[in-house]
């Protein structure tokens, strides 16, 4: 008897509601058409549905996101590092309560070694009567900031052998949902045995077709919910024949209209919310210039001194995306200007090496570099802004500004002295300035972000 067997997936939506409609209409109307004709279909995410990025998340802390899943019928989830590290210990303890589907992530623990009740290694979905597929899941293993949010991060290679290997004695087809990126998915399909079909994201890769590697199927839908994944199985006499994957552009598709108005409706109770909650009351405006010292900028880069008791405060003014005038503060307002989920990170760094990310930061190359990922949701990287620094420049014939000479609290930059500078921890775990990226010791402060540390240097 042959059967097929679809599995729908998204990736990385990271909160990009404006194609949800689309794809709430879409996969409505295509669960319609299966059970017609009397298919299967199965609904995943593989993770970065929450981002903060979004006032609806940043107000409900995820857990709007997960009502929306529910409204689709997902049937499991796994969960991203934005899952994952940009929500406090007990907002993701407590992001899927409500859910209903299960939450797969083999490689997340307590800090005590035990799983969290929500958290399953994996899970057994009847797809059909005679068909069963196993559901594997995990996550990007970022240690650091797991442990400094409270949890244990696992390598997920050693976790997803031993999950594959469990659920395969009780399953007919095993699927992962790996937030883990191309590379590392090539690298699993190659080295576990067992595994079917790998649903893949973090990388916000596109594969169109699919990518076969060592038997296995893998397949992955790019980011912000531009496309839905489709894989097609195909079932002979309760065994898996075949396998084929293919993606749904959704910007062209028809949207529905209801979806579109419970987004609106979301949105708005979500500012109202965070338009409540006032943080401060500003005497005069704080103007921003990306390109320019400013005081908006420099108000922040004192703020990650103070609060990570450094030495020396360092961030890029892009990480701030609009001024503050002057009256009240709110958090809708620090929303809207430093949307970002970058936390505060202090890092020891030798003067010689400040001194060469100075020089870096103060190329216009770098002023004027745009990029996406690692925390950054603004536009540009912009100047960078320092606290505890004075630099003399000098304009010289080539038509640029030069750092000529570097004073920390009106002493001379000591090559060889060690410094303590609280920065943003993009600059820690990107590849902007190697010296940072590579430094020994760095401490990271969570669960705070930079627009938690500017809230509290304004209410001083």
């Amino acid at each position: 008897m042959k059967q097929i067997v679809y599995l729908y997936h998204t990736n990385d939506v990271h909160s990009h509601f404006e194609h949800w409609p689309q794809i709430a209409r879409f996969l409505s109307e295509r669960r319609k058409e299966h059970r017609e004709r009397n298919e299967a279909m199965l609904l995943f995410d593989v993770g970065d549905f929450v981002d903060r990025v979004h006032p609806i998340t940043e107000a409900t802390r995820g857990k709007a996101n997960v009502e929306l899943l529910n409204e689709l019928g997902y049937d499991a989830v796994t969960i991203g590092n934005n899952e994952g590290i940009t929500l406090d210990y007990r907002d993701l303890d407590t992001l899927y309560e409500r859910a209903r589907f299960p939450v797969v992530v083999a490689n997340l623990f307590r800090r005590d070694g035990t799983r969290p009740p929500w958290a399953l290694p994996y899970a057994v979905i009847p797809a059909t009567e005679t068909f069963r597929i196993g559901v594997v899941g995990a996550t990007a293993p970022f240690r650091h900031f797991y442990e400094s949010l409270g949890w244990t991060v696992a390598s997920p290679f050693e976790t997803l052998r031993a999950a594959v290997a469990e659920v395969k004695q009780r399953a007919d087809c095993v699927v992962v949902l790996s937030h883990l990126g191309v590379h590392d998915d090539e690298q699993m399909a190659a080295e576990i045995p067992g595994i079917d079909v790998v649903l893949g994201a973090h990388t916000h890769h596109l594969l169109p077709e699919g990518k076969r590697v060592n038997g296995a199927l893998l397949c992955a839908a790019g980011k912000y919910g531009q496309y839905v994944g489709i894989v097609k199985l195909e079932v002979e006499d309760g065994r898996l024949a075949r396998t084929s994957a293919a993606l749904v552009d959704v910007a062209t598709l028809p949207r529905s209209e209801e979806m579109k108005r419970r987004l609106r409706r979301l949105e708005r109770e979500s500012l109202a919310q965070l338009e409540a909650e006032r943080v401060a009351e500003l005497e005069e405006d704080l103007p921003i210039n990306w390109f320019a010292p400013s005081p908006l900028a420099h108000v922040l880069a004192s703020a990650l001194r103070e609060w990570c008791q450094a030495d020396i405060g360092m961030v890029n003014s892009g990480v701030l995306l609009e001024p503050l005038s002057k009256g009240p503060v709110t958090k809708k307002d620090l929303h809207r200007i430093c949307p970002h989920p970058l936390n505060p990170c202090k890092v020891k760094l030798r003067g010689a090496e400040l001194k060469e990310i100075m020089l870096e930061a103060h190329t216009e190359r770098m002023k004027h570099l745009r990029f996406k990922g690692f925390g950054f949701r603004g536009e540009v990287m912009g100047e960078m802004v320092y606290d505890g620094v004075d630099l003399e420049t000098e304009w010289e014939e080539d038509g640029g500004w030069h750092i000529r000479r570097v004073a920390v609290h009106g002493e001379p930059l000591d090559p060889e002295r060690t410094y303590e500078v609280a920065t943003t921890d993009m600059f820690a775990i990107g590849h902007f300035y190697p010296q940072i990226q590579r430094a020994a010791e760095k401490t990271y402060y969570m669960p705070e972000f930079l627009r938690d540390v500017l809230a509290w240097k304004l209410a001083q």
